[in-house]
């Protein structure tokens, strides 16, 4: 029972390497983090799914070369370069070609019409209509009358036209 119950007061507070080393490393990890980021990727301000899928896959690319599962700073630095160099080559070809703006940006979805809801478009984009009604209401709206057009667009975010 005592040693089920026993904790490892030095172990847990002891660090495993230098913590000079993991301030350095994590020094230099951000600068070359952020140098990809400023320099390298541009968006319209909003988040869309390829930004999410960036940013997650970077933290775990960093995360091994700051804590220093990599054996060098360099590997962590290549990695993310790599993702950063993907998504930028992605977003390049779908200004260029049809089908890659097709795959990487998506057509908005119209949801409603001249007051009138689309419900198989609704359930197209997984959303429930107390769901969409919450979405209606951040933009201001109440009623769905109220409302000339509404897209759900590429990014998920609502763009709504009410009548004038």
């Amino acid at each position: 029972m005592e040693k089920l119950i026993s904790i490892d007061w030095e172990r847990m507070f002891t660090p495993s390497s230098s913590v000079l080393e993991m301030i350095i490393r994590g020094t230099i990890t951000y600068w070359i983090v952020f140098v990809y980021m400023r320099f390298v990727r541009r968006s319209s301000g909003q988040l869309n799914i390829t930004d999410i899928l960036l940013i997650t896959l970077i933290s775990d690319a960093a995360q091994n070369a700051m804590a220093g599962t990599y054996e060098s700073i360099t590997e962590g630095a290549a990695l993310v370069g790599t993702l950063v160099g993907w998504d930028f080559f992605i977003n390049w070809m779908g200004i260029r070609s049809p089908l890659f703006e097709r795959l990487s940006n998506p057509e908005p979805t119209l949801l409603i019409k001249n007051g009138v809801l689309m419900k198989q478009n609704l359930r197209r984009e997984f959303l429930t209509e107390d769901e969409f009604m919450g979405l209606l209401r951040q933009q201001g709206i109440e009623r769905i009358d109220e409302v000339k057009q509404c897209y759900m667009e590429g990014s998920g975010t609502l763009s709504v036209i009410p009548i004038a």
